[in-house]
């Protein structure tokens, strides 16, 4: 079991010194009151080490217990877990001293297993679980990606401050290829962008059809919606569909991209899908934009011959987040297509 680090935590294998700071958060009423143990004992703390050590020498390893490190102040404030029994499917778990609560440490320690699970002992799906009023930890759990399977009734012992027998408990997961998707939107939304307002649109047009811009559309950042121009395709005076162009970078738009079109039915089939997206990227480059996103239905073979006929390159076929529009109308996944207009 090897050493992590993270940016501010070294997470490493437990050692028979850690028994003080770990008692000092093991042993606190106010520290566990949702955890399932505790408060511990001083002898329940030592056998805790004592096996979490052992865990980290079996081969192989089925349960990664690490004590976190903060590098500031140089001490232990917690714990986190993986286990991965069987079926390339594990479970992820954490603890962290009161005195550091609400510094972000606990996300930062669940980014770490999640980065263990899946890219170094390629697990397929990673669970985490916590008692429905232990707000803390699920906030933990949507900060790093992970997505609410369900609330289950009366599923565990109730928390201790509770006068019930049971409590409820809230199950949370994500896939490989969810985790994979989060990480290439936040390598995206990294990309330049220029807005200081919209630009004159040039004349856009290729000797067979042309874009009128019927109106432009200023971003709105509480809804995290970005500026747009919309326009008419036209050709030989008659309006045969239409296309959006979205400036910017953001998690929905790399479900929903950032040029959308339509062709009126009875102008299908002569390519004036592709030509119109064409004709928008003197607007596209003068934002200081040099990839777009193009997505669409699985289902939508036209668009995604589209796609590849701008040589657009397929990312994946994402999930869609239950919080995205195209969620809401119906769809559970999108095609994901790149196109470099460098």
């Amino acid at each position: 079991m090897k050493t992590l680090e993270t940016e501010r935590l070294t997470l490493r294998k437990f050692r028979e010194d850690d028994f003080a700071d770990v008692q000092s958060y093991a042993s606190r009423a106010d520290n566990i009151v949702y955890m399932q143990w505790g408060p511990n004992t001083e002898e329940q703390t030592r056998s805790f080490i004592r096996r979490a050590i052992a865990r980290a020498e079996e081969s192989p390893c089925t349960s990664y217990q690490y004590a976190a490190v903060a590098r500031d102040p140089g001490r232990l404030i917690g714990a986190c877990e993986l286990s991965a029994p069987e079926d390339a499917a594990g479970g992820v778990g954490w603890i962290l001293h009161r005195d550091f609560w609400k510094q972000g440490f606990g996300a930062e320690m669940g980014r770490a297993m999640l980065t263990l699970g899946f890219d170094e002992l390629g697990l397929r799906r990673i669970t985490a679980r916590c008692d429905a009023e232990n707000a803390g930890s699920y906030r933990v759990m949507e900060k790093i990606g992970m997505r609410r399977e369900g609330l289950f009734l009366e599923a565990r012992p109730a928390h201790k401050l509770s006068n019930r027998a049971y409590g409820d408990e809230l199950r949370y997961a994500i896939l490989k290829d969810e985790w994979d998707t989060l990480r290439e939107i936040a390598h995206y939304n990294t990309l330049p962008v220029q807005f200081n307002g919209f630009i004159e649109v040039p004349e856009l047009a290729d000797g067979v059809i042309y874009l009128v811009c019927t109106s432009k559309e200023k971003g709105n950042p509480e809804k995290k919606w970005v500026p747009g121009y919309h326009f008419a395709v036209c050709r030989g005076g008659e309006k045969i569909g239409m296309i959006d162009l979205r400036i910017g970078y953001t998690d929905g738009l790399y479900y929903g991209g950032q040029i959308g079109y339509g062709i009126d039915e009875g102008h299908r089939g002569n390519g004036y899908a592709a030509r119109a997206c064409r004709l928008l990227l003197p607007v596209a480059r003068a934002h200081g934009m040099r990839k777009l996103f193009i997505t669409n239905d699985e289902s939508n073979a036209a668009s995604r011959r589209v796609c590849e006929k701008l040589g657009a390159r397929l990312l994946r076929a994402a999930r869609l987040p239950e919080w995205h529009d195209l969620y809401r109308e119906g769809r559970r996944f999108s095609n994901i297509f790149e196109w470099s207009v460098e």
